[in-house]
């Protein structure tokens, strides 16, 4: 298939990813199709190249001061749902795509890329598109996120490779096979079974998702519910404790049917937009494994006859990533420092830790390593 495109400076990098990602979206359309779903269509490497590069040239620019912030999807009009379509179909080109993106910047608004005739086109928007469609987004200047839909709407997509700069990130499908990998790390790989995306650690993800998107940093620790051993790597008092709070904790113990409704699904959102924003507050917010929120603002110390935290081991899931023994604070800050000790000294405890530049570390004990694992997860959150 010979598309084209108006010529424009090559992006070197969508030129070598392409190959992968096609081979990627290949593989698990191939699998799917043993399902009964609706499926994305597969682009071929020279397709993903252009629209790579198109995407990359268009959020370089700027449209009246404002970053484009898109996302286009490779589809039929056909094949979405309800879709708004052009009269006249808009060339792929990093003019057009800035020109239009205004009206698409916000989220799960796609513009919809086809080919006509020998040349790729936008044909229009839609909000809704097929499992494993192949999907573009322009997460920042020069930062861009290919994505697939996970079969609901509701649901985070998930992240197959970032591309920033000449920096490519595959996302490595292995990383939630490794032992001791922890349970919201292998949501946010998106490698479950549909069965289990309504589960409780899926809403630790939503919250992760929300916590990175306020942009004022923050850290969550979810601690065993029924034990207060925690409280020994807290100081006292605690600036905000509160009576134990279950808003989320009822929301999740609603019948499936309920759960269908989307009257559900947006309180569920509220909820939790509700309890990242309280991470926002200078201190650590304390919830339990039954999403149970105890405090906010709280502040951590080292627990009592326990060493300081000296090396974590620090992960991305990203192919060809290698561990590394890190000081904490080479991965951030004192909030860094602080939940890697806590982790340390509260071996049953998770802590989630955003920076304000949009890094994000899921802190964890490793039985099998004896250690604190910083698994780095930003580019799955894109």
């Amino acid at each position: 298939m010979g598309h084209r495109m108006i010529a424009t400076q090559a992006y070197g990098a969508a030129r070598v990813a392409a190959p992968a990602l096609h081979e990627h979206f290949h593989r698990h359309l191939d699998a799917a199709r043993r399902g009964e779903m609706k499926l994305g269509t597969l682009p071929d490497p020279a397709t993903i190249e252009l629209m790579i590069d198109a995407a990359f040239w268009a959020s370089l620019r700027r449209e009246e001061g404002y970053q484009p912030l898109i996302s286009l999807a490779y589809l039929q009009p056909e094949q979405a749902a309800d879709p708004l379509v052009f009269e006249q179909s808009l060339p792929l080109t990093p003019g057009a795509l800035t020109r239009v993106a205004p009206a698409v910047e916000r989220p799960g608004i796609h513009l919809g890329v086809w080919p006509e005739g020998e040349d790729l086109r936008v044909w229009g928007t839609t909000r809704a598109v097929p499992t494993f469609c192949f999907v573009l987004e322009v997460a920042a200047p020069g930062l861009l996120v290919v994505k697939h839909d996970r079969g609901d709407e509701h649901l985070k997509f998930v992240n197959v490779a970032v591309l920033e700069g000449d920096e490519i990130k595959m996302i490595d499908e292995a990383a939630s096979s490794l032992p001791d990998c922890p349970p919201l790390l292998t949501s946010l790989l998106g490698f479950e079974s549909p069965a289990t995306w309504n589960r409780p650690v899926n809403v630790l993800v939503q919250v992760a998702v929300s916590m990175r998107e306020h942009g004022r940093g923050g850290a969550l620790l979810v601690v065993p519910s029924g034990n207060d051993a925690w409280r020994e790597s807290i100081v006292e008092p605690v600036r905000y404790a509160v009576r134990p709070y279950a808003a989320l904790t009822q929301l999740l113990g609603r019948s499936d049917e309920e759960k269908g409704l989307a009257s559900w699904r947006d309180e569920l959102t509220r909820a939790v937009d509700a309890l990242a924003g309280l991470t926002a507050v200078d201190g650590a917010t304390v919830l339990t494994d039954r999403h149970e929120l105890l405090a906010f603002g709280a502040k951590l110390r080292r627990r009592d006859g326990q060493p300081q935290i000296e090396q974590v081991a620090v992960t991305e899931p990203i192919e060809g990533g290698t561990a590394a023994l890190v000081h904490p604070t080479q991965i951030g800050g004192t909030r860094h420092l602080s939940a890697a000790q806590f982790v340390h000294d509260q071996r049953d405890a998770v802590a989630l830790v955003a920076s304000q530049d949009g890094r994000f570390t899921v802190f964890a004990w490793s039985p099998c390593e004896q250690r604190v694992h910083a698994h780095r997860v930003e580019v799955l959150l894109l």
